[in-house]
Parts: structure tokens; sequence; C-alpha cells
């Protein structure tokens, strides 16, 4: 499959996924309201991560025609989904209020039996930030992705230079 399509897939694959958690874990409002609800407050949050994950697998199918010896989808996929979990996870927290999410409700009260009061209210009160630091994460390991691909790109347009100049 061509990258860009593969990457555009796995991105709406991924914002399906996020709005299907949100769904199921919102028997309280109807799914068009959740939705609604989960659009209004994480918006940036939604397609920020439907467009890192995109981009990932793009890089990662892009280094696989280039023949890249780099280790790019272990690395890269290791470090975008868990920071997309987490930043998925920080995320519902800002729609408790709202209704949505109740599943979540159930989390949070569990949060402090395993980290702590002090921390859990800490990661309440900024899950917001920490989602959106998920996803500067998530752009980050990207974008060290796309300038080892492009080192890697340049070492073999040399060795390929060097070649066609000994034959």
């Amino acid at each position: 499959m061509r990258p860009i399509l593969k990457s555009i897939l796995v991105g709406v694959l991924t914002i399906v996924i996020y709005l299907s958690v949100v769904v199921i874990t919102t028997p309280a409002l109807g799914p068009f309201d959740a939705i609604n609800a989960a659009f209004q407050l994480n918006a940036i949050v939604i397609f920020g991560m439907g467009i890192g994950v995109g981009l990932q697998i793009f890089l990662s199918e892009k280094s696989k025609l280039f023949g890249c010896k780099l280790d790019v989808k272990k690395k890269a996929f290791g470090g975008n989904s868990g920071s997309t979990a987490a930043t998925s996870f920080f995320s519902f927290f800002s729609l408790v209020p709202l209704g949505c999410c109740g599943w979540w409700l159930y989390a949070l009260s569990l949060l402090p039996s395993v980290v702590g009061t002090g921390v859990s209210a800490i990661l309440i009160e900024h899950s917001q930030t920490l989602a959106y630091l998920g996803l500067a994460i998530i752009f980050g390991f990207n974008g060290l992705t796309a300038l080892k691909l492009r080192k890697e790109k340049k070492v073999q347009l040399k060795t390929k230079l060097t070649d066609s100049q000994i034959n």
C-alpha cells in the first residue's frame, strides 16, 4: 500500500478508536452528544493524535521504501504508542465534568491508591496540559525519525554517487 494512503487510513482509524472509546464509556449521553462534547474540548488532541500517528506510519513506510537500516518502526512506534496512550488517557479526564466518559470516574477514583493523592491531584488538575505534552512528544519522535531518515537518505545518495564514479 502506498505510504500516504496507509498513513491516512491509520490516522483516521486512530480518531475513530478514540471517539469509540468516548461513546462506549459514556452511557449517560447519546453517541452524537458524547462525540460533540469530545470535539468541543479535545479537538486539538483528537486531530493531533490522528495526524501524529499517521505521520509516524508515513515515515515508517518511507524508510522501508528507501531500504533504510533505521529501526524506525520499532523505536518510533514504541515511543509514539506510549505517548498516544498517555495523551488520550489525560484528554479523557477533561471530559468527565461534562458527563462524558463516566467510566473514567472509576479510573480517577483508583488513581490515588496507585500514585498517591498529591500526584493524582496534579494529574487531574493538569490533564489538558499533559495531553498537549503527549502530543508534543508524538511530534518530537516524528521529527527525530524524519531527521534520521533524511540523514540515511543522504548517506545512501553519497554511496550511490561513489559507486557510480568507481564503475
